[in-house]
């Protein structure tokens, strides 16, 4: 029976060497150890998302996801680097390794999500509608604009365009590659709605509508914003995570937040 004991023990110590041995090799090919190597974060975005990613008045980007992660490379020791990119080549960047992360109002999707990792949301954010000024009292929902005379525009390739096209499939849909763009359209009456993220919608309201839009502010749709990173690399998806949860609770986030998505006063940093 003793010997029956030792072979067991024997066999599980010869089998749980390999798996150890794993467990460090794959620790060490962690872009996490990278980063600390080379002593920088590079963070992938692109800056016409406000109040996300945005180019203040010096040529500087500022905005939520920056200071994120300005934070990020801070609770790592080492140097923020930013990295603008375009939206629709934001995942074949990170997976080409142009950039360590994504940090740029991404909704974590499940498409998305086959392709790369996520971190556990950040914000939480939902799809809204900025309405030209000649349907109020005629559009009070998302709802009545599912029609073929009313042209919806929206950002091509991000959540806003998915909305649409799920939402609103008898509207006339036009995309565009800019926020800006889509907004402008129905501020100078060439499109009758922009479906997108709340608080872009509230900038666009605030700044360029006034009298020219109006905005259906309940969000119709639940889009988790999450940090991106390349597949099987636990040890920076434990570290990622870690850094939020503490990020949350010690009121570095409150006062971003307060910042960035309660006040409009950053609006006189920009161009």
């Amino acid at each position: 029976m003793k010997f029956v004991k030792a072979l067991v023990l024997l066999l599980v110590t010869v089998m749980a060497v390999p798996a150890f041995a794993g467990d460090i090799d794959l620790a060490k090919k962690s872009v996490l150890n990278d980063i600390l190597k080379r002593g920088e974060l590079r963070v992938g975005f692109d800056a016409g998302y406000p109040p996300f990613e945005m180019t203040d008045k010096s040529g500087n980007f500022v905005g939520f996801d920056i200071d994120l992660g300005k934070e990020l490379a801070k609770s790592m020791g080492v140097k923020f680097v930013p990295v603008n990119t375009d939206f629709d080549g934001m995942i074949p960047s990170l997976l080409s390794g142009k950039f360590d992360v994504i940090i740029s109002g991404m909704t974590l999707t499940q498409e998305r999500n086959m392709k790369i990792g996520f971190s556990e949301p950040y914000l939480v954010m939902g799809q809204t509608v900025l309405v030209a000024a000649k349907h109020k009292g005629t559009v009070k929902s998302y709802k009545d604009l599912n029609d073929p005379k009313f042209i919806v525009v929206s950002r091509m390739g991000t959540t806003g365009e998915e909305a649409t096209k799920k939402y609103l499939p008898k509207a006339t849909y036009k995309s565009f590659d800019k926020e800006v763009d889509c907004a402008m359209e129905v501020v100078n009456g060439r499109a009758d709605a922009f479906v997108y993220d709340l608080p872009v919608n509230e900038v666009f309201q605030a700044q360029q509508g006034k009298d020219k839009t109006y905005l259906l502010n309940e969000p119709f749709t639940f889009e988790p914003m999450a940090v991106g990173y390349k597949q099987g690399d636990p040890d920076f998806a434990n570290f990622i995570n870690h850094f939020l949860r503490q990020l949350k609770n010690d009121g570095r986030y409150e006062r971003m937040y307060n910042k960035w998505l309660r006040s409009d006063a950053w609006q006189s940093q920009l161009k």
